[in-house]
């Protein structure tokens, strides 16, 4: 199914606030919420919605520090990119890995408590890594603007929504 402008108002509620509830987002969208109900559920088994998940204030947790992590392997090989992806999976303090083009072969998003914490999170989670030639680190000072969906996907300008 191709979605229609009704969906994409849909999902750009539901983008912002995943528990709307069917009623609220009935009243919203000018439609029974039976008919909410069932477009929502088309929208889940179309493939346009992968799930529901609460954002959580990870600095009430301790984790403060956001590192943008850059990995260069000693070969990329179909053998050295698997052993790479199959290790990196397994770093607790990972959040985001990406395979990436240019001259760095990962870019990965790393949590840590402070630089202290992201110290032991380079040596013991992605020095270890197999193939591994280089690691370069970049600590994020503040975030600015964070976003689970362009605002564009719904033909919206953009808007920044800090945390």
């Amino acid at each position: 199914m191709d979605a229609d402008q009704l969906d994409l108002s849909i999902l750009a509620e539901l983008s912002t606030n995943a528990r709307i509830s069917q009623i609220e987002l009935s009243n919203r969208m000018g439609l029974s919420s039976t008919a909410i109900a069932r477009r929502q559920r088309a929208l889940e088994d179309d493939g346009y919605i992968k799930g529901y998940q609460a954002m959580l204030d990870l600095s009430r947790f301790g984790l403060n520090t956001t590192v943008l992590v850059r990995v260069t392997l000693d070969s990329q090989s179909d053998e050295a990119l698997k052993l790479f992806e199959m290790g990196i999976v397994k770093c607790p303090s990972v959040i985001r890995c990406f395979l990436m083009s240019g001259s760095d072969d990962y870019l990965l998003i790393v949590l840590a408590r402070d630089i202290e914490d992201f110290e032991r999170i380079h040596r013991t989670e992605l020095s270890p890594l197999p193939r591994v030639s280089r690691i370069q680190s970049n600590f994020a000072i503040r975030e600015i603007v964070n976003r689970a969906v362009p605002p564009i996907v719904f033909g919206k300008p953009g808007r920044s929504r800090r945390r």
